[in-house]
């Protein structure tokens, strides 16, 4: 059924607002890097060059350095991971016989973060969206199956997104970003492409579950990894920036879908969505590259070894943790206040508190890294996990437990959305920075994906738990409520520990 002219029409100005977001950013990114980032010139490093005493091959920048070379903020050099060094400033880990410098910033580096942002768009921008999918085929497609069986399709989705970096990222220290961002597109696109016409379970679990999952990603894993080959001491930041992509897109998705439901059936809704998200990916795929060289016969397999080492094994129990709870919410606050009875599912208000939520997450994943670059990332990963946990026994709890007469229902609501917005979003931009903050930067892909092979667990069944507490509450959100707090506290706990014994108390930036 062809559309009517009305309702492309109508599409247009979200479609080229999304677009024009996209260009700003990529201005913003480009004046920054004019002003900031493209000043490489330092005496001390020249004054190096001029009686070198050993040359290094860092991806195609050639490095002379010397023995009594003082870096400015603009080139980092590297320390080792695992020893107790002073850590009077936040550092990342690689050995000292790497001393790579990183550019901190100029046009290429600024580049590869708005592709991160493009690909993150597309790729987190629709997880952020599963809500109003969830909510959507619940009562239309599948309306026939539980909450809790409906949960196991998107959560096949988030399983498969983040734990398909037990492949992805690997070779994607081996065997860079390109070939891997162009084959998510594709998956991605189709998926979007065919979801329109499903309408059996079995389609919903293949189309969402798998082809989208891969897609997401295969797009995801490498954005992140590459903007970690050309910023150090600006890791937190530019890794923030980028994953706010995601963040703008939970934004704009749900409050354009809201529209095109009604306007232009479901069908022809996820394919204007198709089409944005093909022209995003394809951004990405021309910018994001990366710098630093693999290393000579790097495997592409995860290394389950790695978990021999305490702090990198607590710190994966923290990222399981606090991803078991984090879905929980974005998949089902707009289900939850359509359950109050305060408002129906026809109405906007559903789709307004994704919105806010995303709108939150969007402050909460860049201002966290920025603060993490002075602060220490771990340590702004354990306040921002406390902000999570307070929010949701807090607010939402309280809110799941009242009666739906009660006038607080929706204040709350929103507050809690807001809120845990902005402290969730943390959770998908300080992640990658402290893993890598336990590894070398050559080794961040497989660190990540070996993490990742545990967390993928938690992230395959947080939903379909919350479903059954749903069930098992007669209906009433209190269960699952409480059970996403009790996943905060222990992420918390996690991270805590995982930070004392990596650098102890004594020091306090880390």
């Amino acid at each position: 059924m062809t559309p009517p002219i009305t309702g492309i029409l109508s599409f247009l100005p979200v479609g080229v607002g999304t677009l024009l977001l996209v260009v700003v950013f990529g201005l913003y990114f480009l004046l920054f890097s004019m002003g900031v980032g493209i000043k490489q010139h330092v005496p001390e490093v020249d004054a190096a060059r001029s009686s070198p005493k050993e040359t290094k091959l860092i991806g195609k920048d050639v490095i002379e350095s010397s023995d009594e070379v003082d870096m400015e903020p603009s080139v980092v050099k590297e320390k080792d991971s695992e020893s107790n060094e002073d850590h009077s400033l936040p550092t990342f880990s690689g050995s000292p016989n790497d001393a790579a410098i990183y550019p901190e910033g100029g046009l290429r580096a600024w580049l590869v973060v708005l592709g991160s942002f493009s690909g993150m768009l597309a790729s987190f921008g629709f997880m952020n969206t599963i809500g109003v999918f969830q909510e959507y085929i619940s009562r239309n497609q599948l309306s026939t199956y539980s909450d809790s069986t409906i949960g196991w399709i998107f959560s096949m989705y988030i399983f498969i997104a983040f734990g398909g970096g037990l492949i992805i990222g690997p070779v994607f220290d081996a065997k860079g970003p390109r070939l891997l961002l162009l084959s998510g597109s594709i998956c991605l696109v189709t998926a979007m492409l065919l979801i329109g016409i499903a309408s059996t379970y079995w389609q919903f679990m293949l189309i969402i579950g798998i082809i989208a999952g891969a897609g997401s990603s295969l797009i995801f894993t490498p954005s992140v990894a590459a903007v970690g080959h050309y910023f150090h001491a600006k890791r937190g930041a530019a890794t923030g920036i980028a994953a706010t992509g995601g963040s703008v897109g939970g934004v704009i998705f749900p409050l354009m879908l809201q529209k095109l439901f009604p306007m232009l059936g479901f069908a022809w809704a996820t394919r204007v969505l198709a089409l944005i998200f093909a022209v995003l990916t394809a951004i990405a795929v021309v910018l994001v590259s990366s710098r630093l060289p693999p290393r000579p016969g790097q495997s592409i397999m995860p290394d389950l070894m790695i978990y021999r080492k305490p702090a990198f094994a607590l710190a994966t129990l923290g990222v399981f943790m606090h991803e078991w709870g984090l879905f929980i919410p974005i998949t089902y606050i707009s289900s939850f206040i359509i359950a109050t009875g305060t408002t129906s599912a026809s109405s906007s208000f559903p789709f307004t508190l994704i919105a806010a939520l995303n709108a939150g997450s969007t402050f909460g994943r860049c201002l966290p890294g920025i603060m993490a670059d002075k602060l220490g990332r771990f340590n702004s990963m354990i306040i921002m996990l406390s902000l999570c946990m307070a929010t949701t026994l807090g607010l939402w709890l309280p809110d799941a437990i009242l009666p739906s007469s009660s006038a607080a229902v929706k204040p709350l609501a929103v507050a809690y959305a807001a809120l845990f917005g902005f402290a969730s979003g943390s959770n998908i931009s300080l992640t990658p920075v402290c893993i890598g903050q336990l590894c070398e930067t050559e080794e961040y892909g497989r660190y990540y994906a070996t993490c990742y092979t545990v967390v993928a667990l938690g992230s395959l069944t947080g939903i379909p738990i919350a479903g059954a507490l749903l069930e098992a509450a007669g209906g009433r959100y209190w269960g699952m409520a409480l059970f996403t707090g009790l996943c905060y506290v222990v992420s918390f706990l996690a991270f805590i520990w995982a930070r004392w014994y990596k650098a102890g108390f004594s020091s306090a930036v880390f």
